[in-house]
């Protein structure tokens, strides 16, 4: 039996424990809890319990990330839901990119169980031709170059795979369809972050979100790129969550 790849260092997964609210923290495709420590540390700061699970194949070598796939990165979100439901009274989901994804089909799913909803940058689709032609490159193709660290603030590096692994990205092409034609199950309030410089995340993605959640608020960023939880933004994401939180929860300390 082959051993596990090790994690890198600052790929760990978080918990931070704290109040009755509790808040699941969910990074993206090919990136690691390294991007969200900041946003989970801000609102464990405010007295909340905060969780950032580290999802399957992230955070080892690019390899792992082809033998899993977006069933399996969701399965982790809502094990790591259910724990935090656990430990707590109420719980938001947030997210970056894929982990937007991922905790928008959390609250389709789940209902009422899921306070409210923070996404940044989520991603629900796609136009580029790339994107398009996965299903044939992936079996032509183990990777091609990484996608991380679209980060406008000088200095800054998000821990990301350099390689982007096509066999997991077709997968996670498969899920923005499912996903996208559920958005009207929706019930949580949900606060979509987006860049208006992002070269990761196409513009589509907001339109389809507000689109299917007509509910759903946004608000644009205007200077940062992607990752806007590493970039000049950020603050602005931190302190909006909180406010989302205190809104929606009686028993939020923040």
């Amino acid at each position: 039996m082959t051993a596990p790849s090790p994690v890198l260092p600052g790929a760990e997964p978080i918990d931070l424990p704290g109040g009755p609210v509790g808040i699941l923290v969910v990074h993206g495709f090919t990136g690691t809890t390294q991007s969200m420590r900041p946003w989970a540390e801000h609102l464990a700061a405010a007295g909340h319990t905060v969780v950032a699970p580290r999802l399957p194949g992230h955070g080892t070598r690019w390899q792992d990330l082809n033998g899993t796939g977006w069933a399996d990165w969701y399965a982790e979100v809502e094990r790591a839901f259910d724990d935090l439901r656990a430990r707590c009274e109420v719980v938001f989901a947030v997210g970056l990119s894929m982990g937007g994804t991922l905790v928008l089909r959390l609250a389709e799913l789940r209902g009422e169980q899921v306070a409210g909803v923070v996404v940044v940058n989520a991603a629900l689709g796609s136009e580029r031709l790339d994107v398009k032609l996965l299903p044939v490159a992936s079996r032509l193709l183990a990777s091609r170059p990484g996608i991380g660290s679209d980060i406008k603030k000088p200095g800054v590096t998000e821990l990301a795979y350099d390689r982007t692994p096509l066999r997991a990205a077709l997968s996670l092409s498969r899920a923005w369809p499912l996903v996208v034609a559920d958005l009207g199950r929706i019930s949580s309030p949900v606060l979509s972050y987006r860049s208006v410089d992002d070269h990761v995340v196409e513009p589509l993605s907001g339109r389809l979100l507000l689109e299917g959640v007509p509910h759903a608020e946004e608000r644009l960023l205007h200077d940062s790129f992607h990752v806007a939880t590493l970039d000049h933004d950020a603050p602005v994401v931190f302190e909006g969550t909180l406010a989302l939180i205190r809104a929606h929860a009686p028993t939020a300390a923040g």
